[in-house]
């Protein structure tokens, strides 16, 4: 079982991208955000004969998250169960007893501004959610853009970006209560290397080629599925392309659970 997450920063610009990426990498399971599109804009007659069921929920240019996978999902509910709900930040879906749970977590501006201490309060609210609805033996796979570098070896320059709204010592204190509850990062459960990034930014004409990068998107999974987890990888190669999003893809793979 393939299961990736992939902010493509617009799907209607990365449309050609995504099909010719599915079609060569046949995911099970695939997790969208910053989708940037209404849903009555959202082009599923793109998707309609990719063999995917899809479900998604977005705003105009901005948010925006969707789920595709090779078999119906079950169960699904947009937003957090307290408010505001965002229901363009966040989907969560079943396949048979795996739940997985896909978000965009708030950017958050700067450190001094409201929405800062909105992100916070989001991974708080967020926090809360899984400790009120599920338990650490559950099969649950928690992926998306979590706007975070968890850790030094998680940006580019650690000593100049300290205190940035996506690496600082609060956000990541915050963080670890969820690995503290029982999530695992599988990426690092597989690499532990400096250098590995799934984001660079379209402002440094040279970010890519001098790999000044963040690693912000990550697949997160309780101890049952870690535990069948046999690769987890970023993919490159979507970045490098004509017009890419300014991040790439993660990837998972499981053994049959």
């Amino acid at each position: 079982m393939k299961i990736v997450t992939f902010n493509v920063n617009s799907i209607r610009s990365r449309t050609q991208i995504l099909l010719d990426w599915l079609q060569e990498n046949k995911p099970d399971v695939l997790c969208l955000q910053e989708t940037k599109v209404q849903d009555k804009d959202f082009p599923a007659e793109a998707f309609a004969f990719s063999g995917y069921d899809f479900v998604y929920k977005g705003e105009k240019s901005y948010n925006g998250v969707a789920i595709f996978s090779l078999k119906k999902l079950e169960a699904v509910e947009f937003g957090l169960d307290s408010d505001p709900k965002d229901e363009a930040r966040m989907v969560k879906a079943q396949l048979g007893n795996l739940i997985i749970i896909n978000t965009y977590i708030p950017q958050g501006f700067f450190v001094e501004s409201d929405k800062y201490v909105y992100k916070l309060n989001w991974y708080k609210r967020l926090l809360e959610y899984f400790k009120k609805n599920f338990k650490p033996g559950d099969k649950i796979l928690w992926m998306g853009d979590l706007n975070i570098a968890y850790e030094p070896k998680d940006v580019h320059d650690p000593v100049r970006l300290e205190g940035h709204v996506c690496f600082n010592k609060e956000l990541s204190q915050l963080f670890k209560q969820f690995i503290d509850w029982g999530f695992v990062d599988l990426f690092r459960k597989f690499c532990s290397d400096e250098g590995q990034y799934s984001f660079w930014d379209y402002r440094d004409v040279n970010t890519l080629k001098r790999n000044r990068g963040w690693r912000l998107d990550y697949i997160m999974a309780t101890k049952p599925m870690a535990d069948v987890c046999k690769k987890c990888l970023i993919d490159k190669k979507p970045r490098m392309l004509d017009k890419p999003s300014d991040h790439t893809p993660v990837i998972a793979e499981f053994d049959n659970f």
